[in-house]
């Protein structure tokens, strides 16, 4: 582990748990008021407070950072870094009582995403990375899957809307298992083994900023559809590696 990242990897880790365990008041809450942002998309109280949680303490600590959030937009820093977060990824799910959503929280530097944590309140578990660190599930290490035939993986997503028609034909084609397990907790998944790819059609970058870090770390591969490292496009995939480039290939129908 980077001294760099030594210095921030406890405190991001117990700050991401810390917010998305906040969000467990309102789980399953009766009265919960669900209200509905400019794009569509449905936001709630605990997703604000999870995410004023996370930028009170960052501000405190690293004054100097900048911070991108899902419900509070930007704040500035000059410090080079850049945290990302994302206090419940899932939140359709998590108004619905549905135990797998997650908070995300990532550190960028000049070099790309070093750090990445995906902590799932309601299963209580963790999985994080530090650039060249290695990853871990609630502190054990973990690694993605060895299955090299996609007829025997497991493929998960968020929405099957998001896909072209012939994008999810092709995937029925393989003979794979096809889940929508997914979110942070699809990526999870592909980081431990459990499942070996998680499609994103559609993201944003609070949703996909862990995910480099996370799933080289993890011995497996994170792109762009495109196929490039980066984690703003507007999509993702991660893979346990062996499985990236023909997933790719399917999913390109342009």
């Amino acid at each position: 582990m980077s001294p760099l990242a030594s210095e921030v990897v406890d405190e991001a880790v117990d700050l991401a748990r810390r917010a998305g365990d906040l969000t467990l008041r309102w789980f399953r809450s009766h009265d919960l008021d669900v209200a509905r942002k400019g794009d569509g998309t449905v936001v709630t109280v605990a997703d604000r407070e999870a995410e004023r949680l996370v930028r009170d303490e960052l501000r405190s600590a690293h004054p100097d950072d900048a911070i991108v959030g899902e419900e509070h937009g930007l704040d500035s820093g000059d410090s080079g870094r850049t945290w990302f977060v994302d206090p419940i990824d899932g939140t359709t799910g998590f108004v619905r009582g549905v135990p797998l959503y997650s908070t995300l929280l990532a550190l960028c530097d000049e070099e790309g995403p070093c750090l990445g944590v995906i902590h799932l309140p309601a299963v209580q578990s963790t999985v994080w990375a530090v650039r060249g660190g290695g990853c871990f599930v609630d502190g054990r290490p973990c690694q993605v899957s060895g299955t090299d035939d996609l007829a025997d993986a497991l493929v998960t997503t968020s929405a099957y809307e998001t896909f072209r028609a012939e994008q999810m034909s092709r995937l029925l084609a393989t003979g794979a298992a096809l889940r929508t397990w997914g979110d942070g907790f699809g990526y999870y998944l592909v980081a431990t083994g459990r499942a070996e790819v998680m499609v994103d059609p559609v993201a944003r970058e609070w949703d996909l900023a862990a995910m480099p870090v996370i799933l080289a770390e993890a011995g497996g591969r994170f792109s762009a559809l495109d196929g490039t490292g980066a984690f703003d496009a507007g999509n993702g995939l991660a893979t346990n590696g062996r499985l990236h480039d023909e997933v790719l290939a399917l999913l390109d129908v342009l």
